[in-house]
């Protein structure tokens, strides 16, 4: 079963997307991580198709420090830290 049934639905969830990923914050946040990653590439501490992200550990993109990056697991990067009660940390961040 899809997400989107009909046509129009689909259509209107590519057009949100494509202008959410235009905007011009979200296009520097793209080039932080792709940056990230192009240099842990290099150092050798990531390798192509090895199922990993280079994750900022703060969470935010667009502080693009070489201190602030780790390499680790997909599943443990794309999600927030969690509190006991399955709510957020700081969702705000």
């Amino acid at each position: 079963m899809e997400r989107w049934q009909t046509p129009a639905e689909k259509r209107a969830h590519r057009k949100a997307q494509a202008k959410y990923q235009k905007a011009p914050v979200q296009i520097k946040k793209r080039e932080n991580r792709n940056k990230a990653r192009y240099h842990e590439i290099r150092a050798g501490n990531a390798h192509k198709g090895d199922g990993t992200d280079v994750m900022h550990v703060d969470g935010n993109a667009l502080h693009n420090l070489p201190s602030n990056w780790k390499v680790g697991s997909r599943h443990k990067n794309r999600s927030y830290k969690r509190t006991s009660g399955a709510h957020k940390v700081n969702p705000r961040s």
